[in-house]
């Protein structure tokens, strides 16, 4: 074919770096966000933190600021700042101008985040500065740190430090002791019965029942741990050991013949065994906790669900007036142009800023208004709410409200919740209505917590009652809804009472 030019039209959308930053920063969550401001606030000068305290300015801080020249006052700020040229000042006056304290760049609070409700209090005796600010402690950290107080020799170390990291999350031992053996120098002519006793040392650190090997052992080596004057501590040690899989399978009758115990009896036996844990190690946590710092508050007033923002979850921010008074109209040297797009950053970052809060204001206010019930009531009167219902609302893509609800959180009278929680399907009811899914998890587990421990419901008992409310829901749909809660079937929920 012949090269050849060719003129055509067409239609092409663009995303330009303010809608790629507009985007990226309404799916931010507030603590992402508080570090993307920081990282702003120190990369850009033109960009300054609004104080508490300090008068605001409501003039447009997007105007036009390079219509302006250095004699004129800015007019893309959000606080007026009166400032006299240094020429203008005699000698005598500069030096009674200065401070006797100069202000720093950053302040105590920006350099060591500190709260008033993590410090000691005058008649605090007890306050301990450790459990307030230091990292969690892994169970094989625990579990060294206890091993170099014990006195053992350098072989028996070296097999209770393998022992120890042999030792998963639970606190159970992973490995055999067969397989631990192998794993040792043949040199050392370490031996099976020697594993075992350092074995035996392990277990006897805290938590208890760490080091077994199974359940069966995990349970035997916290009733070893009890006073022997606790009462049925022979008996609870006699059914771990003995029949623990009829303990597992609810046969309490078989329990009973086995055990010749009355049903009071057993029942005591049980509730011991039961006040013992299963997952030893699972009471050392290492990860750091997870603070959720709320985007929107929600509040009753006047009869009135009242959506406003957190405002101490996002610093205030402005263009610095000073900084933007340098910038010059005609001037195309290199200082002025670098000034001129930070000056232009700040306002782009700033209008993303206002867009993400106006965005997220309208999308928590059609959810509150649309789950008014659910504030009023609780989970059983949630609707049924999808994104495009929200996003039909507020004229905007199902996508948005997507990355909108997205990591966001709610504070209400009834707790805090994410945005995602307040959206649910919805399943039909003879009435020719819709009943939300979150409200039938609600439904469920309030029947589960009200049924007879001896005779569960079961799935499609469950499903009988629900259709007795009008809620038409299949056996099989009960049972993925039960799951979701973490609720056991009927025949591991039985209890002898």
């Amino acid at each position: 074919m012949k090269p050849s030019l060719v003129l055509k039209m067409g239609q092409q959308l663009t995303m330009t770096p303010q809608l790629q930053q507009a985007i990226r920063l309404l799916q931010l969550s507030t603590l992402d966000l508080q570090q993307e401001i920081q990282e702003a606030l120190e990369s850009n000068p033109m960009l300054e933190r609004q104080e508490d305290g300090e008068d605001f300015d409501n003039s447009d801080p997007l105007a036009d600021g390079e219509e302006q020249n250095t004699q004129a006052a800015p007019q893309d700020t959000y606080q007026e700042t009166n400032s006299t040229p240094a020429d203008a000042i005699e000698d005598g006056e500069w030096n009674e101008r200065i401070p006797s304290e100069l202000p720093v760049d950053t302040a105590w609070e920006d350099v060591y985040q500190t709260s008033a409700s993590s410090l000691p209090s005058n008649d605090d005796d007890e306050w301990d500065f450790t459990t307030r600010t230091s990292a969690g402690e892994s169970l094989q950290t625990h579990l060294l740190w206890q091993l170099n107080l014990a006195p053992m020799s350098d072989t028996d170390r070296l097999i209770a430090v393998t022992l120890i990291d042999c030792i998963n999350d639970q606190g159970y031992l992973e490995e055999s002791l067969e397989e631990i053996v192998e794993a040792f120098d043949p040199e050392m002519d370490v031996e099976l019965d020697e594993v075992e006793a350092v074995l035996h040392r392990i277990q006897n650190f805290d938590p208890a029942g760490v080091g077994a090997r199974d359940l069966r052992e995990c349970l035997l080596l916290q009733l070893r741990q009890l006073p022997a004057n606790t009462p049925w501590l022979s008996e609870a040690q006699r059914l771990a050991g003995d029949h623990l899989d009829l303990l597992g399978s609810r046969d309490y009758s078989q329990l009973m013949r086995r055990m010749k115990l009355k049903e009071d009896e057993l029942r005591q036996v049980i509730e011991l065994i039961q006040s013992l844990n299963p997952r030893p190690g699972s009471q050392i946590e290492a990860s750091e906790p997870e603070y959720v710092v709320p985007d929107v508050i929600v509040r009753k007033h006047n009869e009135r669900w009242l959506v406003e923002l957190n405002q101490e979850a996002v610093p205030r921010l402005r263009v610095n007036a000073q900084y933007a008074g340098f910038v010059k109209r005609a001037d195309s040297s290199a200082d002025n142009t670098f000034m001129r797009n930070q000056l232009q950053e700040a306002r782009w970052f700033i209008k993303s800023l206002q867009s993400r809060n106006e965005t997220l204001m309208k999308v928590a206010s059609q959810i509150v208004e649309h789950q008014r019930g659910f504030l009023e009531y609780g989970d059983e009167a949630m609707k049924p709410l999808v994104l495009h219902d929200i996003a039909e609302a507020v004229g905007m893509h199902e996508s948005t409200i997507s990355r909108v609800t997205t990591q966001k959180f709610m504070h209400t009278p009834r707790g805090i919740y994410e945005l995602k929680y307040f959206f649910s399907s919805h399943v039909s009811t003879s009435e020719g209505g819709e009943c939300s899914s979150t409200a039938i998890r609600a439904i469920i587990k309030k029947l589960v917590a009200a049924e007879n421990a001896k005779k569960p419901l079961s799935d499609s008992k469950i499903a009988g009652l629900l259709e007795a409310q009008g809620i038409q829901v299949a056996r099989r749909t009960v049972a993925k809804y039960r799951e979701s809660l973490g609720i056991a079937p009927s025949s591991e929920r039985k209890r002898l009472i």
